[in-house]
């Protein structure tokens, strides 16, 4: 029940964040549509994923229960696979095919890239 909790309050807690970041960073930083912003919030969650398990598996920095809430619950919320598709699905919608493809291959092989990233950056700590 507390493994559920961590992930419940962790999840939660992201989800009451990402939607306003999101909009503040469309609107202030990078006046770019808001499925740009989704990309990059891939990137980043995918870096964070790479970056938390990496400790966690070849280090002590970061306990099981540390990880459960923070790579399943924290990251697990802010890295949405339905956000990522329900833009996609919007893209589509909108007649924006090429722009479809790009969003969708990119969000895959720069998470993967990101993810990997956070592994070889966790590395020194191991």
């Amino acid at each position: 029940m507390m493994q559920f909790s961590s992930v419940l309050l962790a999840g939660a807690g992201v989800f009451l964040v990402r939607l306003p970041v999101t909009w503040w960073l469309w609107r202030s930083v990078l006046h770019a549509g808001v499925s740009v912003c989704y990309f990059y919030g891939q990137y980043l969650g995918s870096f964070l994923i790479g970056f938390i398990s990496e400790l966690a598996v070849s280090s002590t920095m970061v306990s099981p229960q540390a990880r459960l809430f923070l790579v399943t619950g924290f990251c697990g919320g802010f890295t949405t696979f339905s956000s990522y598709m329900y833009e996609g699905a919007s893209l589509v919608r909108d007649g924006q095919l090429l722009y479809t493809g790009v969003y969708l291959a990119g969000s895959v092989i720069g998470g993967f890239a990101a993810l990997y990233s956070g592994t070889l950056a966790a590395k020194p700590w191991t």
